[in-house]
């Protein structure tokens, strides 16, 4: 019991330190190490877990939309990077260059991708010549770098992990069709896979991609009541393709320019799912996305008959979920600890006497909640109850958000809304600019996206006063 205390007093309350709880919970929970270079991290396996089951579902997804997996070199030519203006702009200050090559200075830069807008722009103006050739509806997944200033694991790294769609089409509409599908594809997948509310909406012309026409985002709110941009969606219009030459001949056999997108989300899911369902325990995992749904602790497993049923159970329940048994010699206590940290979503306890009665102890790690259930049901109660978990974890975190959205209709409302009880500020924009810097400049809130679903607040823009354009989500964000 001494073991249980103080592994549970190792994470810093989340009310006292948000930062430090987080950096506690990545840690203890075996999610991450640091390295000997300063911003990059080792996912370790636990925390790998979580990515492959994030990969895999949402891979699917790209599938069934009919999206094809490649892969682009990692390096980039300084000369193919200069191609489209605003696009390396846009990077340059984040770039990491190769100089040379062994001892040989290079005769041109190379960067290290951040992003491979430009090297899939080659590619297709290479093999694309004819309206057949379109759509190219294509994925890949990789890392990239960018040189952060300030890093934090999950959340903002010099490299980290994440896929990258990019695709081309004969037409603006087809183009535009696809950027709001794979957005819908991102807010259904962080819905029903992670158990996370987002709001969908377009980013302003100043919080744009470089070179996009438009760029469309899944906002999500943690715990501490700041944003996290949690997926982007871009419609490049035809301006990368007039920079890289890819045109293509269409029906009438004349020569047109295609239309791009391109559409990515991170290893940042994974700093998003600590933020949002964490508790000051430690870890508190989505079913879904849990590399182990049930952990299996056996109790008085010294005794006979104990760990042989234990290993019968773990076989049944292999059928309808992850499953795990912890058989090592650590005492019970301590390892309800371990996994309450790791935020497995159901334990079970079974013991001699447990055997005798022909049961189980079920605890959940959402609501701590224990019950008695009958071995001869185990399975469907643990499928069932896995189930329950899922859409709590979703209704919880969906009230959370509610009640830290609010609504300003002067800036010593914004102003003091952020200030004493952070969250989404739901506020009118006149659209210029200079309002959006002003806000930004005062309270440290950008804006996080125009809504799809618009709201009526009031005629004026809550900075400057003039007509408003838009009804706009703002807040604090990582």
């Amino acid at each position: 019991m001494v073991k249980e205390k103080k592994l549970v007093e190792a994470i810093t309350d989340m009310e006292k330190d948000f930062a430090q709880w987080y950096t506690d919970v990545v840690k203890k929970a075996d999610l991450t190490d640091y390295s000997q270079l300063k911003g990059c991290m080792i996912i370790r396996p636990y925390g790998y877990a979580i990515w492959e089951l994030i990969q895999k579902q949402m891979d699917e997804r790209f599938k069934q939309t009919g999206h094809e997996n490649v892969y682009m070199p990692m390096f980039i030519p300084e000369s193919l990077l200069q191609k489209e203006k605003d696009h390396v702009e846009g990077f340059a200050p984040e770039v990491a260059w190769v100089t040379h090559g062994g001892e040989t200075e290079l005769q041109e830069r190379i960067c290290v991708r951040p992003t491979s807008e430009t090297l899939f722009c080659e590619h297709y103006s290479n093999i694309i010549q004819s309206y057949r050739d379109l759509p190219k509806l294509y994925n890949q997944w990789c890392s990239v770098v960018r040189w952060e200033k300030t890093t934090r694991p999950f959340l903002r790294t010099t490299e980290f992990l994440w896929q990258e769609g990019h695709t081309a089409h004969a037409t603006a509409e087809e183009a535009q069709q696809e950027t709001i599908k794979m957005l819908n594809v991102y807010a259904d997948f962080c819905h029903d896979v992670l158990a996370i509310p987002v709001i969908k909406g377009e980013k302003t012309a100043k919080e744009r991609f470089a070179g996009a026409k438009a760029t469309y985002t899944i906002e999500s709110l943690m715990h501490d009541g700041k944003a996290l941009q949690s997926g982007t969606s871009h419609n490049f219009g035809d301006g990368f393709a007039k920079a890289f030459e890819i045109q293509y001949t269409d029906k009438n056999n004349q020569l047109q320019y295609v239309h791009q997108t391109s559409w990515g989300t991170t290893t940042r899911l994974i700093g998003a799912i600590i933020m949002v369902h964490g508790d000051n325990s430690g870890l508190v995992l989505p079913p879904k996305i849990a590399p182990t749904q049930v952990i299996m602790i056996p109790i008085a497993q010294h005794k006979e008959g104990v760990l042989q049923k234990a290993e019968e159970l773990k076989t049944m329940l292999s059928n309808v979920c992850r499953v795990k048994l912890d058989d090592s010699d650590k005492s019970a206590g301590w390892k309800f600890s371990e996994y309450e940290m790791k935020g497995v979503p159901i334990r079970l306890e079974i013991g001699p006497k447990d055997i005798e009665k022909n049961q189980v102890v079920l605890a959940r790690r959402d609501t701590g909640e224990k019950e008695i259930v009958s071995i001869d049901n185990l399975q469907a109660r643990v499928k069932q109850l896995l189930e329950e978990i899922q859409y709590n974890l979703l209704q919880r975190a969906t009230e959370r958000r509610n009640s830290k959205t609010y609504v300003a209709k002067t800036m010593e409302e914004f102003e003091k809304q952020i200030n004493e009880t952070p969250g989404f500020i739901k506020a009118m924009w006149c659209g210029d600019q200079a309002c959006e810097d002003a806000i930004k400049e005062k309270t440290a809130a950008t804006s996080r996206c125009i809504p799809f679903e618009q709201e009526h607040i009031s005629d004026t823009c809550i900075c400057c006063g003039k007509p408003a354009k838009h009804m706009v989500y703002w807040g604090r964000a990582y």
